[in-house]
Protein backbone atom coordinates (compact mmCIF):
# COMPACT_ATOMS: atom_id res chain seq x y z
CA UNK A 1 0.00 0.00 0.00
CA UNK A 2 1.04 3.61 -0.95
CA UNK A 3 2.00 5.05 2.36
CA UNK A 4 1.01 8.41 0.85
CA UNK A 5 -2.42 7.17 0.56
CA UNK A 6 -5.25 9.24 3.27
CA UNK A 7 -6.92 7.83 5.49
CA UNK A 8 -10.71 7.58 4.79
CA UNK A 9 -11.86 5.15 7.39
CA UNK A 10 -12.39 5.65 10.95
CA UNK A 11 -13.49 2.96 13.50
CA UNK A 12 -16.86 2.87 11.77
CA UNK A 13 -16.54 3.91 8.33
CA UNK A 14 -15.91 6.88 6.65
CA UNK A 15 -17.57 9.99 8.56
CA UNK A 16 -17.46 14.01 7.79
CA UNK A 17 -20.11 16.53 6.87
CA UNK A 18 -22.16 16.19 4.22
CA UNK A 19 -20.88 18.00 0.92
CA UNK A 20 -16.98 18.51 2.60
CA UNK A 21 -14.32 15.94 2.07
CA UNK A 22 -14.24 12.96 2.39
CA UNK A 23 -18.19 13.30 1.22
CA UNK A 24 -17.98 15.83 -1.39
CA UNK A 25 -19.15 14.25 -4.79
CA UNK A 26 -16.10 13.27 -6.10
CA UNK A 27 -14.82 11.54 -3.49
CA UNK A 28 -17.97 9.88 -2.98
CA UNK A 29 -17.47 8.64 -6.62
CA UNK A 30 -14.00 7.56 -6.41
CA UNK A 31 -14.99 4.99 -3.23
CA UNK A 32 -18.04 3.50 -5.09
CA UNK A 33 -15.82 2.51 -7.82
CA UNK A 34 -12.82 1.74 -5.55
CA UNK A 35 -15.10 -0.41 -3.73
CA UNK A 36 -15.62 -2.50 -6.74
CA UNK A 37 -12.27 -2.49 -7.63
CA UNK A 38 -11.16 -4.17 -4.38
CA UNK A 39 -13.90 -6.98 -4.50
CA UNK A 40 -12.69 -9.95 -5.63
CA UNK A 41 -12.90 -11.41 -9.16
CA UNK A 42 -16.01 -13.37 -9.97
CA UNK A 43 -16.59 -13.52 -13.61
CA UNK A 44 -19.44 -11.32 -13.46
CA UNK A 45 -20.65 -7.79 -12.33
CA UNK A 46 -20.89 -7.57 -8.68
CA UNK A 47 -23.92 -6.65 -6.70
CA UNK A 48 -24.14 -4.26 -4.07
CA UNK A 49 -26.91 -3.33 -1.87
CA UNK A 50 -27.04 0.04 -0.75
CA UNK A 51 -29.22 1.62 2.57
CA UNK A 52 -29.29 4.90 4.29
CA UNK A 53 -30.84 6.71 7.28
CA UNK A 54 -33.27 9.76 7.11
CA UNK A 55 -30.80 12.64 6.39
CA UNK A 56 -31.49 14.83 3.80
CA UNK A 57 -28.03 14.49 2.41
CA UNK A 58 -28.49 10.76 2.07
CA UNK A 59 -30.25 10.42 -1.65
CA UNK A 60 -27.34 12.41 -3.41
CA UNK A 61 -24.50 10.43 -1.35
CA UNK A 62 -26.71 7.22 -2.49
CA UNK A 63 -26.65 8.18 -6.12
CA UNK A 64 -23.12 9.63 -6.43
CA UNK A 65 -21.66 6.17 -4.53
CA UNK A 66 -23.79 3.86 -7.21
CA UNK A 67 -22.35 6.41 -10.22
CA UNK A 68 -19.20 5.31 -8.95
CA UNK A 69 -19.80 1.77 -8.29
CA UNK A 70 -21.84 1.62 -11.64
CA UNK A 71 -18.95 2.74 -13.62
CA UNK A 72 -16.74 -0.49 -12.99
CA UNK A 73 -20.07 -2.39 -14.03
CA UNK A 74 -21.75 -3.27 -10.64
CA UNK A 75 -25.01 -3.57 -10.28
CA UNK A 76 -26.92 -1.66 -7.20
CA UNK A 77 -30.18 -2.34 -5.21
CA UNK A 78 -31.11 0.62 -3.07
CA UNK A 79 -33.33 -0.55 0.05
CA UNK A 80 -34.24 3.19 1.42
CA UNK A 81 -34.28 3.70 4.49
CA UNK A 82 -33.63 0.84 6.59
CA UNK A 83 -31.54 0.65 9.52
CA UNK A 84 -27.83 -0.71 9.26
CA UNK A 85 -28.06 -4.09 10.45
CA UNK A 86 -30.41 -4.58 8.05
CA UNK A 87 -28.00 -3.92 5.21
CA UNK A 88 -25.90 -6.32 6.65
CA UNK A 89 -28.10 -9.13 7.12
CA UNK A 90 -29.81 -8.69 3.37
CA UNK A 91 -26.24 -8.91 1.91
CA UNK A 92 -25.44 -12.08 3.78
CA UNK A 93 -28.63 -13.64 2.95
CA UNK A 94 -28.98 -12.58 -0.79
CA UNK A 95 -25.88 -13.36 -1.79
CA UNK A 96 -24.64 -9.17 -2.62
CA UNK A 97 -20.79 -8.88 -2.67
CA UNK A 98 -20.95 -5.78 -0.44
CA UNK A 99 -23.02 -4.22 1.66
CA UNK A 100 -23.76 -0.03 2.36
CA UNK A 101 -24.86 1.90 4.77
CA UNK A 102 -24.93 5.54 4.30
CA UNK A 103 -25.60 6.96 7.89
CA UNK A 104 -23.10 9.26 10.13
CA UNK A 105 -25.12 6.85 13.44
CA UNK A 106 -25.86 9.30 15.97
CA UNK A 107 -24.58 12.22 14.66
CA UNK A 108 -26.39 15.48 13.39
CA UNK A 109 -28.19 15.93 10.42
CA UNK A 110 -25.15 17.63 8.53
CA UNK A 111 -23.10 14.69 8.91
CA UNK A 112 -22.93 11.76 7.17
CA UNK A 113 -21.02 8.70 6.33
CA UNK A 114 -20.05 4.83 4.24
CA UNK A 115 -20.21 1.99 5.89
CA UNK A 116 -19.20 -0.73 4.03
CA UNK A 117 -20.57 -4.68 5.02
CA UNK A 118 -18.98 -7.74 3.53
CA UNK A 119 -20.55 -10.20 1.45
CA UNK A 120 -21.12 -12.20 4.68
CA UNK A 121 -22.71 -9.19 6.42
CA UNK A 122 -19.64 -8.20 8.40
CA UNK A 123 -17.62 -5.02 9.12
CA UNK A 124 -14.86 -4.82 6.23
CA UNK A 125 -11.60 -5.63 7.96
CA UNK A 126 -9.26 -2.78 8.01
CA UNK A 127 -6.88 -4.61 5.30
CA UNK A 128 -9.19 -4.18 2.91
CA UNK A 129 -10.28 -0.62 4.19
CA UNK A 130 -6.54 -0.31 3.80
CA UNK A 131 -6.97 -1.69 0.16
CA UNK A 132 -10.04 0.86 -1.10
CA UNK A 133 -8.17 3.79 0.23
CA UNK A 134 -4.89 3.13 -1.89
CA UNK A 135 -7.08 2.62 -5.09
CA UNK A 136 -9.00 6.07 -4.54
CA UNK A 137 -5.70 7.94 -3.65
CA UNK A 138 -4.13 6.31 -6.82
CA UNK A 139 -5.19 9.15 -9.71
CA UNK A 140 -3.86 7.03 -12.63
CA UNK A 141 -7.73 5.98 -13.18
CA UNK A 142 -10.71 8.53 -13.19
CA UNK A 143 -14.86 8.04 -12.75
CA UNK A 144 -16.76 8.95 -15.99
CA UNK A 145 -18.31 12.89 -15.61
CA UNK A 146 -21.90 12.61 -15.89
CA UNK A 147 -25.07 13.26 -13.48
CA UNK A 148 -26.04 10.53 -11.21
CA UNK A 149 -28.61 8.39 -11.63
CA UNK A 150 -31.43 7.30 -9.32
CA UNK A 151 -30.75 4.03 -7.76
CA UNK A 152 -33.59 1.51 -8.39
CA UNK A 153 -34.98 0.27 -5.17
CA UNK A 154 -36.26 -2.78 -3.85
CA UNK A 155 -38.66 -3.44 -0.56
CA UNK A 156 -36.34 -5.95 1.35
CA UNK A 157 -37.42 -4.56 5.11
CA UNK A 158 -40.24 -7.67 5.36
CA UNK A 159 -37.34 -10.37 5.25
CA UNK A 160 -35.23 -8.33 7.78
CA UNK A 161 -38.52 -8.27 10.06
CA UNK A 162 -39.26 -12.03 9.55
CA UNK A 163 -35.76 -12.53 10.27
CA UNK A 164 -35.92 -10.61 13.90
CA UNK A 165 -38.97 -12.49 15.01
CA UNK A 166 -36.87 -15.69 14.61
CA UNK A 167 -35.03 -13.70 17.92
CA UNK A 168 -38.17 -14.57 20.24
CA UNK A 169 -41.29 -15.70 18.09
CA UNK A 170 -43.78 -15.46 20.83
CA UNK A 171 -43.61 -12.50 23.03
CA UNK A 172 -47.19 -12.84 24.64
CA UNK A 173 -45.40 -13.14 28.19
CA UNK A 174 -45.35 -9.48 28.31
CA UNK A 175 -48.29 -8.54 26.43
CA UNK A 176 -49.79 -6.64 29.12
CA UNK A 177 -46.30 -4.25 29.69
CA UNK A 178 -45.69 -0.98 27.75
CA UNK A 179 -42.65 -0.27 25.85
CA UNK A 180 -42.03 2.87 25.28
CA UNK A 181 -39.76 3.23 21.92
CA UNK A 182 -37.32 6.12 20.39
CA UNK A 183 -36.83 6.15 16.66
CA UNK A 184 -34.76 8.85 16.90
CA UNK A 185 -35.84 10.06 13.84
CA UNK A 186 -34.06 7.92 11.83
CA UNK A 187 -33.52 4.45 10.26
CA UNK A 188 -35.87 2.87 12.79
CA UNK A 189 -38.66 4.24 11.49
CA UNK A 190 -39.27 2.07 9.08
CA UNK A 191 -39.06 -1.14 11.36
CA UNK A 192 -38.88 -0.72 14.76
CA UNK A 193 -43.15 0.34 14.86
CA UNK A 194 -44.08 -2.81 12.91
CA UNK A 195 -42.16 -5.19 14.43
CA UNK A 196 -43.49 -4.28 17.92
CA UNK A 197 -46.64 -4.30 16.75
CA UNK A 198 -46.34 -7.77 15.30
CA UNK A 199 -45.06 -9.60 18.47
CA UNK A 200 -48.42 -7.26 19.88
CA UNK A 201 -46.28 -5.19 22.31
CA UNK A 202 -48.20 -2.46 23.82
CA UNK A 203 -46.06 0.11 22.47
CA UNK A 204 -45.64 3.91 22.37
CA UNK A 205 -43.32 5.22 19.71
CA UNK A 206 -41.15 8.44 20.24
CA UNK A 207 -39.22 10.37 17.91
CA UNK A 208 -41.21 8.64 14.48
CA UNK A 209 -41.18 11.57 12.11
CA UNK A 210 -38.36 12.21 10.18
CA UNK A 211 -37.92 15.51 8.47
CA UNK A 212 -34.41 15.21 6.92
CA UNK A 213 -32.91 17.39 9.45
CA UNK A 214 -34.17 16.08 12.89
CA UNK A 215 -32.32 13.16 13.21
CA UNK A 216 -30.79 12.59 16.66
CA UNK A 217 -32.06 15.74 17.86
CA UNK A 218 -33.45 15.58 21.04
CA UNK A 219 -33.82 12.32 21.24
CA UNK A 220 -32.56 8.64 20.43
CA UNK A 221 -30.04 7.17 22.59
CA UNK A 222 -27.21 10.27 23.15
CA UNK A 223 -30.44 12.04 24.19
CA UNK A 224 -32.75 9.96 26.38
CA UNK A 225 -33.66 12.95 28.32
CA UNK A 226 -37.38 13.04 26.91
CA UNK A 227 -37.76 9.08 26.85
CA UNK A 228 -36.90 8.71 30.77
CA UNK A 229 -39.90 11.34 31.29
CA UNK A 230 -42.14 9.42 29.10
CA UNK A 231 -41.46 6.14 30.38
CA UNK A 232 -42.04 7.69 34.45
CA UNK A 233 -45.27 9.45 32.91
CA UNK A 234 -46.99 6.20 31.54
CA UNK A 235 -46.19 4.04 34.03
CA UNK A 236 -44.39 1.87 31.71
CA UNK A 237 -42.23 -0.97 32.63
CA UNK A 238 -39.51 -0.38 29.71
CA UNK A 239 -38.32 2.05 27.59
CA UNK A 240 -35.63 1.48 24.20
CA UNK A 241 -33.77 4.24 22.81
CA UNK A 242 -32.13 3.51 19.39
CA UNK A 243 -29.57 6.03 17.40
CA UNK A 244 -30.14 7.26 13.93
CA UNK A 245 -28.78 4.11 12.31
CA UNK A 246 -30.42 2.13 14.01
CA UNK A 247 -27.31 -0.31 15.20
CA UNK A 248 -27.34 0.42 19.30
CA UNK A 249 -30.00 0.55 21.86
CA UNK A 250 -29.99 1.46 25.36
CA UNK A 251 -32.68 0.88 27.51
CA UNK A 252 -34.71 2.93 30.71
CA UNK A 253 -36.65 1.07 33.12
CA UNK A 254 -39.71 1.74 35.19
CA UNK A 255 -37.98 3.70 37.61
CA UNK A 256 -36.20 6.22 34.56
CA UNK A 257 -33.11 4.90 35.00
CA UNK A 258 -30.68 4.41 32.25
CA UNK A 259 -29.60 0.76 31.48
CA UNK A 260 -26.21 0.82 29.14
CA UNK A 261 -24.59 -1.98 27.56
CA UNK A 262 -22.80 -3.58 30.38
CA UNK A 263 -25.94 -4.22 32.07
CA UNK A 264 -27.24 -5.45 28.87
CA UNK A 265 -24.25 -7.65 28.49
CA UNK A 266 -24.51 -8.94 31.83
CA UNK A 267 -28.25 -10.49 32.15
CA UNK A 268 -27.96 -11.33 28.57
CA UNK A 269 -24.67 -13.58 29.09
CA UNK A 270 -26.43 -14.92 32.11
CA UNK A 271 -29.24 -16.12 30.15
CA UNK A 272 -27.87 -17.64 27.65
CA UNK A 273 -25.50 -19.31 30.05
CA UNK A 274 -28.28 -20.96 31.69
CA UNK A 275 -30.04 -22.00 27.94
CA UNK A 276 -26.32 -23.19 27.11
CA UNK A 277 -25.72 -21.22 24.18
CA UNK A 278 -22.80 -18.55 25.77
CA UNK A 279 -20.16 -20.33 23.48
CA UNK A 280 -17.00 -20.56 25.26
CA UNK A 281 -18.29 -19.41 28.39
CA UNK A 282 -16.98 -15.65 27.40
CA UNK A 283 -18.19 -11.87 26.85
CA UNK A 284 -16.26 -10.00 24.40
CA UNK A 285 -16.13 -6.16 25.66
CA UNK A 286 -14.29 -3.23 25.30
CA UNK A 287 -11.59 -1.31 27.47
CA UNK A 288 -14.49 1.03 28.14
CA UNK A 289 -16.82 -1.54 30.36
CA UNK A 290 -16.80 -0.75 33.32
CA UNK A 291 -14.68 -2.80 36.04
CA UNK A 292 -17.92 -3.87 37.85
CA UNK A 293 -19.55 -6.00 34.51
CA UNK A 294 -15.80 -7.98 34.61
CA UNK A 295 -16.45 -8.48 38.23
CA UNK A 296 -20.37 -9.67 37.88
CA UNK A 297 -19.41 -12.14 35.43
CA UNK A 298 -16.61 -13.76 36.50
CA UNK A 299 -18.52 -14.44 39.69
CA UNK A 300 -20.58 -16.43 37.36
CA UNK A 301 -18.07 -18.30 35.50
CA UNK A 302 -17.96 -16.34 32.68
CA UNK A 303 -15.00 -15.01 31.04
CA UNK A 304 -14.72 -11.28 29.48
CA UNK A 305 -12.48 -10.25 27.35
CA UNK A 306 -11.50 -6.57 26.04
CA UNK A 307 -10.81 -4.99 22.51
CA UNK A 308 -10.03 -1.73 21.61
CA UNK A 309 -13.16 1.06 21.30
CA UNK A 310 -15.04 -0.28 18.38
CA UNK A 311 -17.32 -2.80 17.85
CA UNK A 312 -15.36 -3.93 14.43
CA UNK A 313 -13.08 -4.89 17.24
CA UNK A 314 -15.56 -6.51 19.12
CA UNK A 315 -16.56 -8.31 16.06
CA UNK A 316 -13.29 -9.27 15.26
CA UNK A 317 -12.35 -10.85 18.41
CA UNK A 318 -15.62 -12.49 18.81
CA UNK A 319 -15.10 -14.43 15.21
CA UNK A 320 -11.29 -15.32 16.56
CA UNK A 321 -12.98 -16.79 19.75
CA UNK A 322 -16.18 -18.06 18.75
CA UNK A 323 -17.73 -16.18 21.07
CA UNK A 324 -21.44 -15.93 20.79
CA UNK A 325 -21.63 -12.34 22.95
CA UNK A 326 -20.22 -9.07 23.36
CA UNK A 327 -21.06 -5.78 22.81
CA UNK A 328 -20.01 -2.02 24.03
CA UNK A 329 -21.22 -0.17 27.07
CA UNK A 330 -22.44 2.50 24.14
CA UNK A 331 -25.23 0.20 23.56
CA UNK A 332 -23.54 -1.81 20.32
CA UNK A 333 -24.19 -5.51 21.65
CA UNK A 334 -23.39 -8.36 19.02
CA UNK A 335 -25.25 -11.30 19.39
CA UNK A 336 -23.58 -14.00 16.81
CA UNK A 337 -26.18 -16.17 16.61
CA UNK A 338 -28.16 -13.83 14.64
CA UNK A 339 -25.49 -11.52 12.93
CA UNK A 340 -21.83 -10.79 13.32
CA UNK A 341 -22.60 -6.69 13.71
CA UNK A 342 -24.85 -4.28 16.45
CA UNK A 343 -28.69 -4.64 16.07
CA UNK A 344 -30.36 -2.51 18.00
CA UNK A 345 -33.53 -4.33 17.70
CA UNK A 346 -32.46 -7.79 18.27
CA UNK A 347 -30.99 -6.55 21.60
CA UNK A 348 -33.94 -4.88 22.21
CA UNK A 349 -35.95 -8.57 21.59
CA UNK A 350 -33.29 -9.87 24.03
CA UNK A 351 -33.85 -7.72 26.52
CA UNK A 352 -37.61 -8.29 26.58
CA UNK A 353 -36.46 -12.13 26.03
CA UNK A 354 -34.31 -11.76 28.86
CA UNK A 355 -36.82 -10.11 31.01
CA UNK A 356 -39.91 -12.36 30.20
CA UNK A 357 -38.06 -15.78 31.22
CA UNK A 358 -35.86 -14.53 34.34
CA UNK A 359 -39.61 -13.60 35.80
CA UNK A 360 -37.65 -10.12 37.07
CA UNK A 361 -38.37 -6.89 35.85
CA UNK A 362 -35.56 -4.78 34.11
CA UNK A 363 -34.69 -2.79 37.02
CA UNK A 364 -34.35 -5.70 39.00
CA UNK A 365 -31.81 -6.88 36.52
CA UNK A 366 -29.69 -3.82 36.25
CA UNK A 367 -29.22 -3.95 39.64
CA UNK A 368 -27.04 -6.81 39.62
CA UNK A 369 -24.55 -4.22 37.66
CA UNK A 370 -22.66 -2.83 40.40
CA UNK A 371 -20.48 -0.52 38.64
CA UNK A 372 -17.24 0.82 40.07
CA UNK A 373 -16.91 4.64 40.39
CA UNK A 374 -15.69 5.69 36.76
CA UNK A 375 -14.02 9.14 35.76
CA UNK A 376 -13.75 10.33 32.28
CA UNK A 377 -11.57 13.68 31.64
CA UNK A 378 -10.83 14.83 28.32
CA UNK A 379 -7.90 16.92 27.70
CA UNK A 380 -7.07 18.87 24.41
CA UNK A 381 -3.55 18.01 23.39
CA UNK A 382 -1.54 19.69 20.39
CA UNK A 383 -0.67 16.32 18.69
CA UNK A 384 -0.83 12.83 18.79
CA UNK A 385 2.70 11.81 20.50
CA UNK A 386 3.67 9.10 22.47
CA UNK A 387 2.94 9.07 25.60
CA UNK A 388 6.30 7.08 27.32
CA UNK A 389 8.69 9.42 25.56
CA UNK A 390 7.23 12.74 27.71
CA UNK A 391 9.21 11.73 30.96
CA UNK A 392 7.00 13.77 33.17
CA UNK A 393 4.19 12.20 31.97
CA UNK A 394 4.74 9.08 31.46
CA UNK A 395 6.20 9.25 35.42
CA UNK A 396 2.85 10.20 36.72
CA UNK A 397 0.55 7.45 34.30
CA UNK A 398 3.09 4.54 35.80
CA UNK A 399 2.81 5.74 39.24
CA UNK A 400 -1.08 6.08 39.03
CA UNK A 401 -1.50 3.25 37.62
CA UNK A 402 0.82 1.26 40.27
CA UNK A 403 -1.70 3.19 42.52
CA UNK A 404 -4.87 1.47 41.39
CA UNK A 405 -3.66 -1.82 40.42
CA UNK A 406 -5.10 -4.06 42.77
CA UNK A 407 -9.06 -1.62 43.09
CA UNK A 408 -9.13 -0.62 39.78
CA UNK A 409 -8.07 0.58 36.34
CA UNK A 410 -6.29 3.14 34.11
CA UNK A 411 -7.61 3.80 30.47
CA UNK A 412 -5.11 6.87 28.30
CA UNK A 413 -6.02 6.68 24.74
CA UNK A 414 -6.34 9.25 21.88
CA UNK A 415 -9.46 10.05 20.40
CA UNK A 416 -9.99 8.82 17.20
CA UNK A 417 -11.87 12.25 15.84
CA UNK A 418 -10.30 15.02 17.70
CA UNK A 419 -6.68 16.23 19.34
CA UNK A 420 -7.85 14.80 22.53
CA UNK A 421 -6.53 12.41 25.40
CA UNK A 422 -9.02 10.90 26.83
CA UNK A 423 -7.88 9.57 30.57
CA UNK A 424 -10.30 7.22 31.79
CA UNK A 425 -9.83 5.91 35.90
CA UNK A 426 -12.18 3.29 38.16
CA UNK A 427 -11.12 2.12 41.22
CA UNK A 428 -13.43 1.34 44.51
CA UNK A 429 -13.06 5.43 46.10
CA UNK A 430 -14.45 7.83 43.87
CA UNK A 431 -12.92 10.81 45.56
CA UNK A 432 -9.14 9.32 45.56
CA UNK A 433 -9.82 8.38 41.25
CA UNK A 434 -10.92 12.19 40.53
CA UNK A 435 -7.88 13.49 42.61
CA UNK A 436 -5.53 10.93 40.45
CA UNK A 437 -7.33 11.98 37.24
CA UNK A 438 -6.86 15.17 37.66
CA UNK A 439 -3.02 14.70 38.58
CA UNK A 440 -2.78 13.37 35.06
CA UNK A 441 -4.98 16.32 33.61
CA UNK A 442 -2.19 18.49 35.14
CA UNK A 443 0.72 17.36 33.53
CA UNK A 444 -0.95 16.49 30.27
CA UNK A 445 -1.60 20.17 29.46
CA UNK A 446 1.83 21.41 31.15
CA UNK A 447 3.91 19.52 28.41
CA UNK A 448 1.13 18.19 25.54
CA UNK A 449 -1.58 21.50 25.26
Amino acid sequence: MTESAPRLFGTDGVRGTAGDYPLDRRTVRRLGAALVRALPASGRAARLLVGRDTRESGEWIEAEFAHGAGAEGAELTSAGIVPTPAIAYLTRSDSYDAGVVISASHNPYQDNGIKIFSGTGEKFTERVERQVEEIVADQSWRVPTGSAREVAGASLVELYLNHLITVWPDASALSGITLVADCANGAMTSVAPELFSRLGLKTIVMGNEPDGRNINLNCGSTHPEQLIETVKAAGAEIGVAFDGDGDRAIFVDHRGRLVNGDAVLLMCGRQLQKEGRLKRNTIVATVMSNLGLQVALAAIGITMVRTAVGDKYVMEEMQSLGASLGGEQSGHIIFSDYLFTGDGLCTALNVLRTVALSGRSLAELADDLVNYPQVLVNVRVRERIDLQTVPAVAQTLNRVEAKVADHGRLLVRYSGTEPLLRVMLEGRDEGEIRALAEEIVDVVKRHLS
